[in-house]
């Protein structure tokens, strides 16, 4: 009896937790078995995903992931599937999304080859570049003139390897610090306590065209490199991606997808209805064509 208990317990041990696995890596049963979908979202990564005037996100990821929803109704039969919304941050986004908090993240997050290893990404819906924002007035307009200055970029994101990077095999001589989000770096400029934010180009601004007065503050550098941003899901799980890859592919042919773009980046957005004036890059428009979800190095 005492063999057979100790044969029994391990085993179920181990039937309980890949029983866990298999529920947290199937997104579409869990969904069903559940009723309801939680999406993560960024608190203030204008204009993809933040929390609009009326405390509830909004965004061009946002919408994208509304239309996902709208196909995951019709996959699984249920027109009054509950909808959930979980804030996510650089540090978190990854962890949250592999233990099953959320099904799908719609925020501003990159898509790379290191990334990858942990989670898979659906098409790419937008492509970017580490630059510097400064006080209007700064000396900076360029990474050379960093020698001596702080530096901010936000933890956990892609754009601080970068510049830390950059920072050693080019010398550049500044100070790197971490924010925990886009919203404190900022701060951490307009205040004076860093005299740069280095994060990917929309997204500066973005923040530039919302705060107080945009016109204290400039997007200045050369891009440090290209990446693309993509719609993040759990690895592993095919039949989820390709429902969000054909939603996205769907977007696409019918024209909604550039209708969506020119209303977040070319026309007035909340809450200050400021145009951030960001034409389509030439890497997006080509992407439109292939459709890929290819990763950065």
């Amino acid at each position: 009896m005492r063999n057979s208990t100790l044969v029994t317990v391990p085993m179920l041990f181990f039937i309980l937790c890949g029983t866990a696995v298999a529920e947290v890596s199937s997104t579409l049963e869990k969904i069903r078995n559940t009723n309801s979908i939680t999406v993560g979202y960024r608190e203030s990564s204008i204009p993809f995903s933040y929390l609009g005037s009326d405390a509830q996100p909004t965004g061009f990821a946002w919408e994208i992931c509304n239309r996902v929803i709208d196909r995951v109704k019709e996959v699984t039969g249920s027109a009054d599937l509950r909808v959930a919304t979980q804030a996510v941050t650089s540090q978190n986004r990854i962890p949250l999304l592999q233990n099953g908090t959320v099904d799908i993240e719609c925020g501003s997050t990159t898509n790379n080859s290191d990334r990858a290893k942990q989670v898979s990404f659906a098409t790419n819906y937008f492509y970017t570049g580490t630059r510097l924002l400064v006080k209007a007035d700064s000396a900076i307009k360029t990474l050379a003139d960093l020698n001596g200055k702080t530096v901010v970029s936000t933890t956990g994101t892609t754009n601080f390897q970068v510049l830390r990077k950059a920072n050693a095999d080019q010398n550049l001589g500044f100070k790197l610090i971490g924010a925990k989000d886009h919203a404190e770096a900022a701060l951490l400029v307009q205040t004076g306590r860093a005299d740069a934010f280095g994060m990917d180009d929309i997204l500066l601004y973005g923040l530039r065209a919302n705060s107080r007065n945009p016109d204290d503050f400039a997007v200045v550098g050369e891009a440090l490199q290209i990446e693309p941003y993509a719609i993040m899901l759990r690895k592993d799980d095919a039949a989820f991606k390709k429902l969000v890859d054909d939603t996205l592919a769907s977007i696409i042919d019918s024209g909604e997808f550039e209708t969506l773009y020119k209303k977040w980046f070319e026309s007035p957005i909340p809450p200050r209805d400021i145009n951030l004036n960001a034409p389509m890059s030439e890497q997006l428009r080509e992407n439109l064509q292939n459709k890929t979800d290819a990763p950065s190095v």
